[in-house]
């Protein structure tokens, strides 16, 4: 397989940057490298390489006060592994506003719009301004591309992405705008011809969400203005009554960080079952008697059945439901739990091949195929990345 024409891809999560080195073969790009760096800030963080064939190149614990300090280790160690120079390098961006809906060429004019949209994801926009600034330091003169998280939802119908806000605020950019769109976009990607006109499609893990797609097109989704609305998550509160955001501003004397603490930091699984956000913990947990994380788990599969049932109503109907993301892909129980309140919509799952995360689960008798699929983010990006150098 031949090294020309590689692409670099890089994909930071709030703790976490996910990175692939793709190279073309036969029309298509492949992975010749990918790894990650996960818990940076913490103590302790890990690093791991690994080879197109899915060989160990490098593990280590090791700690990555930041993102930038993640990528630059990345970097020394891919090209430690013999990888070859990036022609051109795709950057995930969660939120990019009202003005950069669609993925593009990351000009001076577009990091400025960037700039100006930080007050939309004030906790995800700095971060990915510095890692960019970062990678182009570091690859002078190659040409750097912004994959938006929100361009796979610009075609939500206005039903769906306006908000029931004055004219005046909604004037301002507030609306819908879903997130998680490249991981949809790569389970689309997936299917193909095979899409069916009706599909859910559940991202479920530390940031989680639902999307309704028509014939592949995102029609709906729960996360809104900013990737904190929605089901709950790891930390997340996901929707909440806006009363309840007056009263801790009222009662408790919160400042718009404190709040944003809370709801973004404190919530969600983790505040539920004071004290993790761990899917396998709180499984665990909950089946030896844990009633806080019992609670936890049944708020959170309620939530996504509701959503799932939700959508069912918006598509007329459902074709498809699909399980995707690390909760997603891996927790057979969620999946059961999430599956037996949708018996109304005809879903029965296959209790062995749900175990044993097959990837079709549901029954023979089931009126809906769900699927496991998992999501291909960094691929996603490559694709872009490719079509976006060629113009």
């Amino acid at each position: 397989m031949s090294d020309a024409g590689a692409v670099l891809v890089i994909n930071s999560g709030s703790s976490s940057l996910k990175f692939g080195l793709f190279v073309e073969h036969a029309g298509r790009d492949t992975v010749r490298f990918k790894g990650s760096a996960t818990h940076i800030g913490a103590e302790q963080g890990r690093f791991v390489l690994e080879d197109g064939e899915g060989r160990q190149v490098r593990a280590e614990d090791v700690r990555h006060p930041t993102q930038e300090d993640a990528f630059h280790a990345a970097v020394r160690h891919l090209e430690a592994a013999g990888a070859p120079r990036p022609l051109a390098i795709g950057h995930r961006v969660v939120h990019g506003g009202p003005r950069l809906r669609e993925h593009q060429a990351l000009t001076p004019e577009v990091l400025e719009a960037l700039e100006d949209a930080t007050h939309f994801a004030p906790l995800h926009i700095p971060p990915a301004l510095t890692l960019i600034r970062a990678a182009q330091a570091r690859y002078p003169g190659v040409p750097h591309f912004a994959c938006f998280d929100t361009a796979f939802h610009a075609t939500l119908p206005p039903a769906a992405s306006t908000l029931p806000l004055p004219r005046a605020v909604r004037a301002q950019g507030v609306q819908r705008y879903g997130f998680h769109g490249l991981s949809y976009e790569s389970i689309v990607a997936r299917l193909g011809p095979a899409v069916p006109a009706r599909a859910v499609v559940a991202h479920l893990g530390s940031g989680a969400s639902l999307v309704a797609l028509d014939h592949g097109r995102s029609v709906d989704t729960s996360m809104g203005f900013t990737p904190t609305g929605g089901i709950p998550m790891g930390t997340r509160t996901g929707d909440l009554d806006p009363g309840v955001l007056l009263y801790l501003l009222r009662t408790c004397g919160l400042d718009a960080g404190a709040l944003e603490a809370v709801v973004n930091r404190e919530a969600g699984l983790r505040g539920l079952s004071e004290g993790t956000s761990d899917m396998r913990a709180l499984t665990r947990d909950a089946e030896a008697g844990d009633a806080a994380a019992a609670l936890a788990l049944d708020v959170f599969t309620r939530s996504i059945a509701k959503t799932v049932g939700a959508y069912a109503a918006v598509l007329g109907g459902l074709d498809l439901l699909v399980f995707t993301g690390g909760i997603g892909e891996n927790s057979a129980g969620v999946r059961q739990r999430v599956c037996a309140t949708l018996g109304h919509l005809g879903i029965t799952l296959d209790a062995g091949r749900n175990e044993a995360g097959a990837e079709v689960i549901s029954a023979q008798a089931s009126a809906c195929p769900v699927r496991v699929l998992p999501s291909d983010e960094e691929g996603q990006l490559a694709r872009h990345t490719r079509r976006l150098l060629r113009g």
